[in-house]
């Protein structure tokens, strides 16, 4: 067995921090599995969570010197995993929130598309980031794990580093908003489509 691997994460960070060239690299062989998971977990996609776990792996290694020893080494890194795999997430939301392109000539399967479906579906998804957009830090993080990402309250209370019950309220707090916010859109689903004659008013 090898020195490094001899060293409890603590003193690996510490040495990392104190120049040692190899053992940053010992904490991500260690972990570096169940980082993954979380990343994908977290982010539902194989390459948005590759591109967090490097993202945070990279802010790990950075900023290994503020490592305080109050936590576990790996509740630190999972901490930094899934805050560059929410940064991820929000960044998704914005790009599926950019308009489309006014020739949709090229697109495929724009032949055959529904153009009404196609806009109500975007016009929706754009109205819902917005809305997510709008929510404090805490409270958007928090819907996203549990809501979006299906994370328990458990779980993602030990990622966001925070009390169950915080969750719990982040959570009430953010639904409220975002129900307030959004309820346009159940009214829309629950009203009746409206028959309208060729040219002529709307039928009674």
């Amino acid at each position: 067995m090898s020195d490094d691997e001899q060293r409890t994460d603590a003193e690996l960070l510490a040495a990392h921090v104190a120049g040692d060239p190899s053992a940053f690299e010992e904490i991500v062989r260690r972990h570096r599995d169940r980082l993954w998971a979380v990343a994908l977990r977290t982010t539902g996609d194989p390459e948005e969570a590759a591109d967090a776990l490097q993202d945070a792996l990279i802010s790990a290694f950075r900023r290994a010197d503020q490592f305080r020893g109050d936590s576990a080494v790996t509740t630190w890194l999972h901490r930094i995993v899934v805050n560059a795999s929410l940064d991820r997430l929000r960044r998704r939301a914005v790009r599926f929130a950019q308009p489309l392109p006014d020739d949709n000539d090229d697109l495929p399967g724009a032949v055959v598309a529904d153009p009404t479906d196609h806009l109500d579906r975007r016009m929706t998804q754009l109205v819902v980031t917005a809305a997510l957009a709008e929510l404090p830090d805490d409270q958007r993080n928090a819907v996203l794990l549990v809501d979006v990402e299906g994370w328990s309250v458990e779980e993602a209370a030990r990622m966001l580093d925070c009390p169950e019950g915080t969750v719990k309220s982040r959570c009430f707090r953010g639904r409220a908003k975002l129900a307030k916010r959004l309820a346009f859109l159940r009214n829309l689903d629950q009203t009746d489509p409206v028959t309208t004659a060729e040219g002529g008013e709307p039928s009674a």
